[in-house]
């Protein structure tokens, strides 16, 4: 087993999951590569990376709405790095749920990726974490504090993380942090929103631009890596999305 910090970033084959895995690859850390369904872009992210420092970046794929699926990704971890740094709770699934119309599956989907699997599988890690004296980091989002017109299950599940994020800090202390960052408008949801839309949430944006998944990756990087006293905080890294102006 490898001397260097080991990270676990979940749904990290894409988007700002494959950011935050490239960004504390460079930080130093060996990285496990976590995917559902998306096999093919999780290998080729790990390929580039194993050029860049060979056999430093590993896959695997786990359904995180299944105990199953967690109890198989903590043994994984266990059986390629024993102790962990670093557990970044990012994979998440995101479509409208409107009031009237809802289903318990779609509530069962969206709390189980959302909130019900980070939970579990920072509680199957707790061994590894705490002998690492590890870092605990959930990607929230701006939603968790100012609900989505048409997404409340979605918004209820991610507000629920916000709160696990404190309250596990203060359960997890002093042996390992737990701290969120919290995305504004970074990247597009895949069933992009209407040009109109877009402009009415950039106007709502202090910056007045898209942010990028770097400035994610960066913040999950400092609190992770070097910021030793802090926990329990939630980073809102939105351009001033949050100040609802």
């Amino acid at each position: 087993m490898s001397s260097r910090k080991t990270a676990l970033v979940t749904g990290a084959a894409a988007r700002i999951g494959a950011a935050i895995s490239t960004t504390l690859h460079g930080r130093g850390c060996d990285v496990l590569i976590h995917y559902n369904s998306n096999g093919e872009a999780a290998q080729k992210l790990a390929d580039q990376l194993n050029r860049q420092r060979d056999q430093s970046v590993f896959t695997v794929q786990a359904d995180l709405s299944q105990p199953a699926g967690i109890e198989t990704l903590a043994e994984h971890v266990s059986d390629r790095f024993g102790n962990l740094d670093v557990l970044v709770n990012n994979a998440s699934r995101f479509y409208p749920t409107k009031v009237g119309e809802t289903q318990a599956w779609q509530w069962d989907d969206l709390l189980d990726s959302n909130l019900r699997g980070p939970y579990f599988l920072v509680q199957a890690l707790l061994g590894q974490l705490g002998t690492a004296g590890g870092s605990v980091i959930n990607i929230l989002d701006v939603y968790a504090e100012r609900p989505l017109r048409e997404h409340p299950v979605y918004c209820i599940a991610k507000a629920g993380l916000a709160m696990m994020t404190r309250s596990l800090a203060k359960e997890l202390g002093p042996s390992i942090r737990v701290n969120g960052v919290s995305p504004g408008a970074i990247l597009w949801p895949e069933a992009e929103p209407g040009s109109a839309e877009k402009q009415a949430i950039l106007q709502r944006t202090a910056l007045g631009r898209l942010g990028d998944p770097q400035d994610i990756a960066s913040a999950v990087a400092y609190l992770a890596l070097d910021a030793p006293y802090v926990t329990g905080q939630i980073l809102a890294v939105d351009g001033g999305r949050s100040l609802n102006i």
